[in-house]
Formats: structure tokens, C-alpha cells, sequence
């Protein structure tokens, strides 16, 4: 009878751990799907307007996109710094208030840029304001992926942490997707009110998301390994500083994963846009296919981390740098047969395929490799760190070589290096899921 009894409350506590889980999972998904949605915003609006708005007129056309990617690099530049100091809020009081601070400089920052003065009223005032809010977007994106993914995978079991963290990533795309469905529906505006007005209201719209994101932040539980850890008095006052004296060499292999994975993203889905009006293909083409390959993705980001709990993660992260490395030529090929349906299978491929499966296994492999008490500084060092060599210069490194050579072979050959970084980043990096 006592078995019965201990086994009926063993169903009972699982059941109300997995709602538990649900909750945590939804409403991390639902908030960090409205704070990226504020920081990719910005690199739509840079490959679409950015250029022609805050950089002279009499430029050419991909100078003045250089300039707008140069400024959207910043917010890469910045986002180490905040790394490091939410990750020190985030190890110390919690990943919970960290992930509402975050929120609330982003939202303020884009929501600035909204309301920017153009350089045609205020000169190299406008470019300069321009970077400064980029420069605030970057502090608070550098606290929230760490974050974001830490509220998913200390929560969730051990076996089954590369299906639950990968669900973390779909606040990453759902974000991409808002962004650019807002920036979609703004473009059927006559083009003289798109670019007078009608490309501010994507920006402006985000105090709605910020005032929601906040809400949502505020009520969500805290992540169960950080609470175990705080109660046993586990908690490190300087995490930053303990990070690097004891896990140096799995901040740099967290920085080698990140290269093909965040700087083949920045090609596939901000450059792609860039490339698309120089091959002259619509932006309504490029902006669908950016969308629909992203929705894809998202579906395929749980498979590819269910996928790691049984084989394991470096092999899952493997097929994705692999297949970086060779679909980087026929990307481009794809895209200039200027063909709607292949110009679409080229985003979903690069993005759901290449892409998604290293986004898919990034946050449990990375945050396996650091110890509970340091976890978020050891994760938002190694991943945004990298994130200034990989996504912040990867569109700006291909707009400079599309500019220089007028041909996507460059662009091509790039793809294939940063592969290569993460192929013999993952020779060295151990496998790190539960046996």
C-alpha cells in the first residue's frame, strides 16, 4: 500500500514539475521573442533605409548601407559589457532581475530610435545618436541570450536539456519574425510615407512589447539549479572574475561554437537583404522568404535539441557547421536564379539547416560547460564576445567585399572560414551531455 502511495506522489510531483517547466518555458519564449524583436528591428531598418536616412545622400548606396551595418556592429561592440554586468546581477541576485533590466534599457533604446532625427535635419548628429542607442541595445542584448537560456535548462532535466533549451532559441526567432513581418507590413505604404514615417512605427511599436515583456519577466519563477545554488550559499561574489581563473579555456571553445553559428545567421538573414537589392530582387521576395525560412526554423530548433539528448551534442552541432561550409556557394546560386520558390529554399536551408542546428544545441552545450555559480558570466562572455568578430562584423565584412568585388564569391569563401573556426573549435570541446 506504502508503494502505491509513494508512487501515486512521485506521478504527482512530476506532473506539477513539467507545468512548472511549461510555465517557465512559455514565458521565457514570450520575452525574449519581444526583447530581440527590439534589437533585430535594427538590422532590417539598416538594410532597408538606414543608409539613405542617417548617412549623406550623395553616397553610394552600399557606403551608406556600410555605415548603417557599421553602426548595427556597435551594438555588437557593446554587448561583452553587457555580458559582464548582468551576468555578475545574473550569478548573484538571479537570473530573474537580470532579464528585467535587460528588458528595460532595450525597449528604451529602440523606442529612441524611433523618434531620431533624420542627417538631413541635424547632420552627424543623426548618425552619431544613431550609434549611441545601438550602443544601449547591445548592453542589454549581451545580458539577455545568457539569460533567456539559463531561466530554460537549469530548470529542465538532465536528459531531456537540448529539447528544453533549444526552446529558448524560439524567442530568438520569434523576435526576427515580428521585426521583420512589422517592417513587411510598413513597406506597403507609398514609398515616400515608408521613408518619411512609416519605417519609424516598427521601432515605436515596441514600447507595447517592452510594456508586456516587463509584466511577463516580472511574475516568472526563478531557474531551480540557481535557487539550489543560493540556498546552499553557492552564490560567487565576483562570478566574472571566478569565470575566467577557472573555466578559461571553455569561454574560448564557447567562442569558436558561436563563430559559423552567429556569423553565418548575420549573412543569411541580414546580409541576404543587402545582396537581394543588389541583384535586384524584391524586398518583399527577400523580407517573405527571411520570414518564412525563420518560422521553419523554429519548428526545427526543439528537433535538433531533442535530437543532441540521444546522440549527442557535438555531432548535432556538427552537421550544422558542415553544412554551413558547403551550402555557401549554393546559397548564392539559389539566389540569383531571381526564381521566388528557390530564392525561399535558400533561406530555409541556410537558416533551418546550417543555422538551426547549431542555434538548436548552442544553449545546452554552453551552458554544460560551466559550473551553476558562474554559469551566466561563463555564457554571456563566451557567447558575446564572439559575438563582435562573428555576428557584429560578419554583414559588415560582406558588405565590404560585395562593395570591392561586385560578386558573392567573396561573400561565399567567408561562409566557408568561419565554418571551419567552429569545425576545429568542436575537435576540441568535450561532449557534454548526460550519459
Amino acid at each position: 500500500m506504502s508503494s502505491v502511495h509513494s508512487s501515486t506522489s512521485g506521478d504527482r510531483a512530476a506532473v506539477t514539475q513539467d507545468r512548472a517547466l511549461s510555465r517557465i518555458v512559455v514565458a521565457s519564449v514570450a520575452g525574449n521573442a519581444m526583447e530581440w524583436y527590439d534589437f533585430f528591428v535594427y538590422g532590417t531598418a539598416a538594410a532597408l533605409v538606414f543608409g539613405q536616412l542617417f548617412f549623406p545622400a550623395n553616397a553610394d548606396p552600399l557606403v551608406g548601407t556600410l555605415g548603417a551595418f557599421a553602426a548595427f556592429a556597435m551594438g555588437f561592440v557593446a554587448r561583452p559589457l553587457g555580458g559582464i554586468v548582468f551576468g555578475h546581477i545574473g550569478d548573484r541576485y538571479g537570473r530573474r532581475a537580470s532579464l528585467v533590466w535587460t528588458l528595460l534599457i532595450m525597449g528604451f533604446a529602440t523606442f529612441g530610435i524611433g523618434l531620431l532625427p533624420t542627417y538631413d535635419h541635424v547632420g552627424a548628429w543623426a548618425p552619431a545618436a544613431l550609434v549611441g542607442l545601438r550602443l544601449l541595445q547591445g548592453v542589454a542584448s549581451g545580458g539577455e541570450w545568457g539569460g533567456g537560456v539559463l531561466m530554460i535548462s537549469e530548470s529542465a532535466p538532465p536528459e531531456k536539456r537540448g529539447y528544453y533549451a533549444a526552446w529558448s532559441q524560439l524567442g530568438v526567432g520569434g523576435g526576427f519574425v515580428l521585426s521583420s513581418g512589422a517592417f513587411l507590413a510598413v513597406q506597403t505604404l507609398p514609398h515616400d510615407q515608408f521613408i518619411s514615417w512609416g519605417w519609424r512605427l516598427p521601432f515605436l511599436a515596441s514600447i507595447l512589447i517592452f510594456a508586456l515583456g516587463v509584466y511577463i519577466r516580472h511574475n516568472l519563477p526563478e531557474s531551480r539549479d540557481f535557487e539550489h545554488a543560493d540556498r546552499a550559499g553557492k552564490t560567487s561574489h565576483m562570478p566574472v572574475i571566478e569565470v575566467i581563473k577557472r573555466h578559461p579555456k571553455e569561454i574560448l571553445m564557447a567562442m569558436g561554437l558561436r563563430v559559423a553559428e552567429n556569423g553565418g545567421a548575420y549573412i543569411f538573414l541580414a546580409f541576404s537583404l543587402v545582396y537581394g537589392k543588389f541583384a535586384g530582387i524584391a524586398n518583399s521576395t527577400m523580407l517573405t522568404g527571411v520570414m518564412l525560412a525563420m518560422v521553419v526554423e523554429m519548428a526545427a530548433m526543439p528537433l535538433w535539441g531533442k535530437l543532441s539528448d540521444r546522440i549527442g551534442r557535438k555531432p548535432v552541432y556538427m552537421i550544422g557547421a558542415v553544412s554551413l561550409a558547403f551550402m555557401a556557394f549554393p546559397f548564392f546560386w539559389l539566389l540569383n536564379t531571381h526564381s521566388t520558390p528557390l530564392i525561399w529554399l535558400a533561406l530555409v536551408l541556410g537558416t533551418a539547416v546550417c543555422h538551426g542546428a547549431m542555434i538548436g544545441t548552442l544553449p545546452s552545450l554552453v551552458g554544460e560547460l560551466f559550473s551553476t555559480e558562474v554559469r551566466y558570466s561563463g555564457v554571456a562572455l563566451g557567447h558575446e564576445v564572439a559575438s563582435i568578430f562573428a555576428g557584429g562584423l560578419s554583414p559588415l565584412i560582406a558588405i565590404a567585399l560585395l562593395a570591392h568585388y561586385r560578386a558573392y564569391w567573396p561573400v561565399s569563401l567567408y561562409l566557408i572560414a568561419l565554418a571551419l573556426v567552429t569545425i576545429v573549435t568542436l575537435k576540441y570541446t568535450r561532449e557534454t551531455r548526460a550519459k
